[in-house]
Order: C-alpha cells, then sequence, then structure tokens
C-alpha cells in the first residue's frame, strides 16, 4: 500500500514529488486544492467534489481543465495505491513563472495528487466527543473558495491543540458562529438541528450537503440561518462535520459543558447514516 504523488499525469512514489521554486502556489498561494476520502476501498462524492473543484477554479479565473483527466486521474492513482480507507489530496496552482503579483498571460496549471491513508477516527472522540475553542475569525473574506490560503486556519488549529482542545470554531464580527477549522458545524436544539447558510463566510461542505439530503429523507427539520455563541452553548448537540471529520460530537466549548456533557444520539444517527451511505455501491 504506497503513498505515491501524480504531478501533471506522472505517478510517482511520494517522496520523490516536486514542483518547481517559482510555481505561484508555493509563492503566493495561488493555488485551489480539494480533498476526497476513499472508505473500505471505494471514493466518496467525487463527482461534488469535482463540482466544487470547478467552482472555485472559476472563482480563481483559472484557465478551463480537463474535468474527465482530472477524474481519471483521482481513481488511477487509488487504484495504484490500494490503500482501503485513503485520503486523495488534489491541489491545482496557477502554474510556473517569475515572481510577480499580476497573473501571467501564459501559464500552464500544475496539477498533483497525493493518496495517504486516512487514520480512523480515535474512539474516544466518538464516545467522549471533542473539547474546542472559540475565536474570532481572521480569514479572508471568501471562505467560500477552496483555496491553500490556511494560514488562519493552521494558526487557529495550533492555538486549539496548545489550550488543550480539539479545534477552534469561527466567530465572525456580528457575533455569528461561522465553522470549525477545517469541517463545518451543526448545532441541535430540541428536534431540529441549525447550521450557519452558505454565504462567503463558510466552506460549501461536501459532508454538509450529503448530511442535508440525508435529514431530508429522514424527517429531520434543519434550519440554515445564522446562530452565536451563546446559543451554541445552550443546544443539546454540537457536531464537527466533514470528509475526515465525518460527523464528530462536541461535548465542551472554552470550558462549558455542551448538553449533557457527552455525544448526544443526533451524532451517533448522523454517522450511522452516513457510513451507511459511504458504503452503499450506488452512494455518491
Amino acid at each position: 500500500m504506497p503513498e505515491l504523488a501524480y504531478l501533471n499525469g506522472e505517478i510517482m512514489p511520494l517522496d520523490q514529488a516536486r514542483v518547481p521554486v517559482e510555481d505561484r502556489g508555493y509563492q503566493f498561494g495561488d493555488a485551489a486544492y480539494e480533498f476526497v476520502a476513499a472508505v473500505n476501498g471505494r471514493l466518496f462524492a467525487v463527482e461534488a467534489h469535482l463540482d466544487r473543484l470547478e467552482r472555485t477554479l472559476l472563482a480563481l479565473a483559472f484557465p478551463p481543465l480537463d474535468r474527465n483527466r482530472i477524474r481519471e486521474a483521482i481513481f488511477t492513482l487509488h487504484q495504484r495505491a490500494g490503500i482501503a480507507r485513503a485520503g486523495i489530496y488534489i491541489q491545482i496552482s496557477r502554474g510556473v513563472a517569475p515572481r510577480s503579483h499580476a497573473f501571467p498571460e501564459k501559464t500552464v496549471p500544475q496539477v498533483l495528487m497525493t493518496v495517504r491513508p486516512v487514520p480512523p477516527t480515535p474512539p474516544e472522540h466518538l464516545t467522549r466527543g471533542i473539547a474546542a475553542i472559540t475565536l474570532a475569525d481572521q480569514r479572508w473574506g471568501r471562505c467560500d473558495i477552496k483555496t491553500v490560503q490556511l494560514l488562519a486556519n493552521v494558526m487557529s488549529k495550533q492555538r486549539a491543540l496548545d489550550s488543550g482542545a480539539y479545534d477552534a470554531i469561527f466567530i465572525g464580527p456580528d457575533g455569528t458562529v461561522r465553522e470549525g477549522t477545517s469541517s463545518n458545524l451543526f448545532i441541535r436544539s430540541g428536534q431540529r438541528l441549525h447550521t450557519h447558510p452558505l454565504t462567503t463566510e463558510i466552506l460549501p461542505g461536501i459532508t454538509r450537503a450529503v448530511l442535508l439530503d440525508i435529514c431530508r429523507r429522514e424527517g429531520i427539520e434543519v434550519l440554515e440561518r445564522r446562530f452565536d455563541r451563546q446559543e451554541m452553548l445552550a443546544a443539546d448537540e454540537v457536531v464537527l462535520t466533514g470528509t475526515v471529520t465525518e460527523v464528530l460530537p462536541v461535548t465542551r466549548i472554552d470550558g462549558h459543558v455542551i448538553g449533557v456533557g457527552r455525544p448526544g444520539p443526533m451524532a451517533a444517527r448522523l454517522r450511522a447514516w452516513l457510513e451507511a451511505l459511504a458504503a452503499d455501491p450506488d452512494g455518491p
């Protein structure tokens, strides 16, 4: 089960992959990315990830790329690696050019992918839940565009770890709860779920969208609306959702106990539904 890289059409051992110093992704963060997970050997929601990648490239004014080529590379890389629980990281930069803020007239986008094992969620995270802190959101204003400009996320995640928590939850200038450093966020109050609406302030998560579809099918009411920190702290349950996160219960925020202080029934239901869908050969 080797860890492999795909670079501009060539597959190689991961430790042999190199990009030029003047790649604009390295110099400016001028690059888009996606992360596709495989569960039990099956890649999940590939088309939804490709849809989001295309939206990001369009928003960044990248030249069009062949979607079929990207899809084929994802499946080929995954098949060659043979890793059942894998993560496929896809990064597309604007290309290589002498350093200048303005776009070069002609560049060829660089396509880089890697495949590595994804560690399973620690059992205690599911049985006891995780702790989080809240931080002011200092990311750039287009969080809906999935770029590699993640320094604010990185610093916030590290601050959470340094404080003994697992993750940080971003709070907007208006006091609105947004999302985690690499995940979307839902709260349960009574029988209803609530999550931030799709705006430029959050990432349109693939797992978020899948769970919304599942909830509609299962008759769970979800309100896409803004709510503040106090409403989150008073919620019966708080969960983080994402491609790697899947469904992760949050049982303590800023030292405040959420609900009864242990993972609630909705987190377990959402995770079970998501796992069943991922295992379904006819799933997304």
